[in-house]
């Protein structure tokens, strides 16, 4: 387990606990096991303790946490017969965003997704799930694909933003993040949005302008990092968590505002705690979303979307 900056009073407790158990092991005679369960009980209490007042910079953090399910994990264990769409037909394939026709709980779908990847090799080869042109590309394709066959689209957002390269930059980004955000507008299927890690910038609402957008607990959701906003407005990054703050990035000021529809809670001390059961809870909720949409005429589906966003902010603001 890998334990965040303010966890470090239970991994100590937690290291303890698993010390005595590795005590115990070595020594037949030496029954540990009742002292353990008190550490491993002050453990669990430390740790509601602390995700039930968790500030705006400790749910960015939560929201980044290394272990955390990322996309694949969510395709792996709720899709079937996931056939992923590679390419752009322009440039090339941008393996930070996977997506493909799929079937979901035997409804078939389009699933699309940011992907960050959980070790060295993956994260580079995933680019930290910042999408460059082709993946907005990409995503369209298979947004046409949806919208040809009426099929659902589900959007599975990771990510820390839009890549900033240079080389991105050149091929068109900015407006293949806003041809991404239009065909969203445009599709006359149900959308579906799940905002399971970070939500940052265009990046993220090139996928997440959607009939129904979600988010896990710990998740995040803001037009800039809290890094990025510390850096404009404070000229300095170390300001972050006043920014964090400031930006009301999490799913719970966010629900008041208005901007997503429902908050899918996560288990005691995030969805790296429990990653089987965040997937359940999402798939659960998908299922609910889908159910909700369906018998919704083409028309009705886009004009719900628009109104949705042409509304948003309202609620709240007084």
């Amino acid at each position: 387990m890998t334990y965040l900056e303010f966890e470090k009073p239970l991994a100590d407790i937690e290291a303890k606990a698993d010390e005595l158990r590795a005590m115990g092991r070595q020594n037949d005679g030496m029954d540990v096991e009742k002292e353990a369960k008190a550490l491993d009980r002050k453990a669990g209490d430390m740790l509601n303790e602390l995700y039930r007042n968790l500030d705006p910079w400790q749910k960015t953090q939560v929201a980044r946490h290394p272990e955390r399910p990322h996309c694949r994990d969510y395709i792996d264990a709720l899709f079937t017969e996931y056939t992923p769409l590679a390419g752009d037909r322009a440039f090339g394939d941008d393996h930070a965003v996977m997506g493909g026709l799929a079937r979901f709980r035997d409804q078939p779908v389009v699933v699309i997704g940011h992907e960050k990847g959980d070790d060295t090799k993956t994260r580079i080869l995933h680019n930290f799930g910042m999408a460059r042109p082709e993946g907005y590309r990409k995503a369209i394709r298979l947004m046409d694909m949806a919208d040809r066959f009426g099929l659902p689209v589900i959007t599975l957002v990771d990510t820390p933003g839009a890549y900033p390269g240079k080389g991105a930059e050149e091929r068109g980004q900015s407006e293949a993040i806003a041809r991404s955000t239009e065909k969203c507008l445009q599709v006359g299927v149900p959308l579906i949005s799940v905002i399971i890690g970070e939500g940052g910038s265009g990046g993220a609402v090139a996928f997440a302008t959607a009939n129904r957008i979600v988010m896990l607990e710990h998740s995040i959701y803001s037009v800039i990092s809290p890094e990025g906003c510390a850096s404009i407005l404070w000229k300095d990054a170390e300001k972050m968590r006043e920014a964090a703050s400031a930006l009301r990035l999490t799913a719970q000021d966010l629900m008041k505002l208005g901007v997503i529809d429902r908050i899918i809670p996560e288990p005691a001390g995030g969805a790296q705690r429990n990653r089987q059961k965040t997937i359940e809870s999402v798939g659960d909720e998908i299922a609910s979303l889908l159910k909700g949409l369906s018998g919704k005429k083409r028309t009705e589906l886009i004009r719900d979307r628009r109104e949705k966003f042409l509304n948003m902010g309202s609620k709240g603001l007084s």
